[in-house]
């Protein structure tokens, strides 16, 4: 059955494609160097030289904001990455199997998720030593239990299937059933999912960027980067204005293409 895409969907994946292509392409397209410091452009406003005008440094923002695209993609996918990898097969292993195994797993990833996460975030983070990997660790381990939550309620549905009982019957191994049965029919929702958390991973890694846990100058990084202006930021607006939407676009970009994935793969909304 032929589903109609729809504008959210065709708006959040034209964001997302776009800062992906500007954050590859940023050694190209950047009018300069990142780094390039000019003392006679210090503090510049916005104009034909610098478009989005410079830092304290006299370093082009654009510049910096187009190659901080990198990290802050780059730390976002990472956290992501490690949340599905560690999550879902413990969430959908312990959803077949059932038992004990099950309810101690659930029991402490209830621990974890009534823990704050942003205070957890900040004591690994320190603990780890500031930077952009020590940064996706901590926030990937903490969206782990997410993934086992998902991952164990579709395991405890499709468990149920008349194919996953069959498969059990002929003594196929809980880790074939996994792979073969489980993870291939509960990919749409782990993709709507994961465009979903992708947009707060973003917000969270600039988080910890702006408090002086994630990048370490001279790196562009927008969180770091929002933090470098926000002394100027009744004069030279255009210093912590400029990271920041890029910040505020991504966001909105992911949670677009969120949106548009659920309703499309919706059954609901299928004709």
């Amino acid at each position: 059955m032929k589903r109609k895409l729809n504008a959210t969907l065709f708006a959040g994946a034209a964001i997302v494609v776009l800062l992906v292509l500007l954050a590859l392409a940023a050694p190209w397209i950047a009018p300069y160097e990142p780094n390039a410091v000019s003392t006679a452009n210090i503090l510049a406003p916005p104009g034909l030289k610098h478009w989005a005008g410079t830092d304290e440094l006299g370093r082009d923002i654009l510049s910096r904001v187009l190659h901080g695209a990198r990290p802050s993609l780059a730390v976002a996918f990472g956290i992501v990455a490690i949340g599905v990898v560690l999550g879902v097969p413990i969430g959908a292993f312990c959803g077949l199997v059932g038992g004990w195994l099950d309810a101690a797993a659930m029991r402490l990833v209830e621990l974890v998720m009534a823990l704050p996460g942003l205070v957890i975030a900040l004591a690994l983070t320190a603990a780890l030593g500031p930077s952009l990997i020590n940064l996706a660790i901590a926030l990937g381990l903490l969206s782990v239990p997410f993934y086992v939550r998902m991952a164990r309620g579709q395991a405890l549905a499709l468990r149920e299937r008349a194919y996953v009982k069959a498969a059990r019957v002929m003594g196929a191994s809980t880790s074939f059933i996994v792979r073969r049965h489980m993870l291939p029919n509960m990919a749409a929702s782990l993709v709507v999912l994961v465009s979903i958390n992708l947009s707060g991973a973003v917000l969270a890694a600039s988080t910890l960027s702006f408090i002086g846990l994630g990048a370490q100058p001279p790196t562009a990084e927008w969180g770091a980067l929002v933090n470098s202006g926000q002394t100027y930021i009744l004069e030279q607006w255009w210093y912590p204005m400029v990271p920041g939407l890029a910040v505020l676009i991504a966001a909105l970009g992911f949670n677009l293409l969120g949106d548009g994935l659920r309703d499309w793969l919706d059954p609901k909304e299928a004709p």
